[in-house]
């Protein structure tokens, strides 16, 4: 009921230019109105149409030549509005999509330019949640998963991880139809197949075909009309690595939350990695860029190991936001709280590459229990330590325990585009809010 109550307000959204051009045709045809009537008095004919309208304006003006201006301006924004509102209106509808269904595109279009790093399934809930909110997105996404089926396409055919990718390709999908599930199909029996999942096998595919990973990923994008861009960080194959508290050093992403120990640092090997120049632009144009949610060290890190990426976000103007996870990882991040992952970003990527904090604030009650048994639990929301730091907190209740705690989509997207918002207002007002005087001492007391 609800919903059928507010879809004819949302012809009131402006977007289209329809109703805009309708108003400018129809105040051509007042103002020819009024020519027309000063035209017909001059002649000696009683029609006054608006007498309210000539006792204010003959104070002013002299009837002489105002008749020939209202004239001649009333004709031109009559033709002027009518033949622009005709036009959107063939725009809309030649567009194949309802004529609401082009507003919303073209309100997509207008929404904040968004870079998101990471990987994972951090990564993509993101994406999942900024989709319905603009469509200039871009994804730069770690490549150096070695595990499960990624890790086997990479050891046997020599292409890049393509797991990661795959799932920030599903997310952004237009349609969940059945090509995003034909994409995310497991094979579950076959020799040489098992464990594989077809998005990664037609990745791989695409780059035998192209004969290279970056065109292969913009050609699954077309398949499947995703809403923005996914980029790999780099096209190099890298080896992640970590070195742990008592100095081991663990080889390969999927043993590194296997050692069961701190992790002082991560490397890649080899360790001077060329990024994606796209990823780059991308950055510099970007009006937000978002970190994570998703394995600090394994997911979120390993894009600040290439140099030029940290350089070019530490530098950027856009609004920059890490979204700290919901839960603590077994073997990367336990015991981990909200700001130590932020001193741990800082320290690894060896640059202060965001400015917003995002924490969860209300715990999982439902599968907390669970979690327990694996030695997981919430990652605590430590704000004054993030807030000494001179970074904004923000707290927010985001989360969904379905069959896992995971940050939801929608609760997700509304948090960072608020976020984004208040920050641009910000930097447009002339008066500095009172939480940049609060930074600025703090910044004042460390020198």
């Amino acid at each position: 009921m609800r919903h059928r109550l507010m879809k004819p307000l949302q012809w009131l959204i402006p977007g289209l230019g329809i109703k805009r051009w309708l108003l400018v045709a129809i105040f051509g045809l007042l103002i020819l109105l009024d020519g027309v009537d000063r035209w017909l008095v001059a002649e000696g004919v009683s029609l006054p149409l608006n007498e309210m309208i000539d006792n204010i304006v003959d104070d002013y003006f002299s009837p002489s030549y105002l008749t020939y201006i209202f004239v001649g301006l009333g004709i031109l924004l009559m033709v002027a509005g009518v033949g622009q509102w005709l036009r959107s209106i063939v725009r809309a509808a030649s567009s194949g999509a309802g004529i609401l269904d082009t507003l919303r595109a073209r309100r997509l279009e207008q929404g904040y330019n968004i870079v998101a790093v990471g990987g994972g399934t951090g990564l993509s809930t993101l994406l999942r949640g900024l989709k319905r909110r603009t469509c200039n997105l871009t994804a730069i996404v770690t490549v150096s998963d070695d595990g499960g089926s990624s890790g086997r396409l990479q050891k046997e055919l020599g292409v890049l991880p393509p797991g990661d990718i795959r799932n920030c390709l599903v997310a952004l999908a237009d349609d969940e139809a059945l090509v995003t599930d034909l994409f995310r199909y497991r094979f579950e029996e076959g020799e040489g197949l098992t464990g594989h999942s077809f998005g990664n096998l037609f990745l791989a595919a695409m780059t035998g075909i192209t004969g290279n990973f970056d065109k292969a990923v913009k050609e699954s994008s077309r398949v499947l009309n995703i809403v923005g861009r996914v980029l790999p960080a780099t096209l190099s194959i890298v080896r992640l690595c970590a070195e742990l508290d008592d100095g081991t050093i663990v080889e390969g992403e999927s043993n590194i939350s296997q050692a069961n120990r701190p992790i002082r640092r991560v490397f890649f090997d080899p360790d001077v990695v060329a990024p994606l120049d796209e990823a780059l632009e991308a950055i510099r144009k970007a009006d937000a860029i978002v970190l994570g949610p998703g394995s600090l060290f394994t997911s979120i890190l390993p894009n600040f190991l290439i140099e030029r990426i940290t350089q070019e976000i530490a530098r950027a103007r856009g609004v920059k936001i890490y979204v700290c996870n919901v839960m603590t990882q077994p073997g990367e991040t336990d015991n981990m709280t909200a700001a130590d992952h932020v001193e741990a970003l800082f320290g690894n990527a060896g640059a202060r590459v965001c400015d917003y904090v995002v924490v969860n604030d209300e715990p999982p009650s439902k599968l907390r229990q669970t979690y327990a048994e694996e030695n997981q639990i919430p990652v605590a929301p430590d704000v004054e330590r993030i807030e000494a730091m001179g970074l904004t907190a923000v707290k927010a209740d985001m989360i969904s325990e379905i069959e896992k705690v995971r940050h939801d989509p929608d609760r997700l997207g509304d948090v960072v585009l608020g976020v984004i918002d208040r920050a641009v207002a910000e930097r447009a007002t002339f008066v500095r809010p009172a939480s940049s005087y609060a930074k600025a001492a703090v910044a004042a007391g460390r020198r």
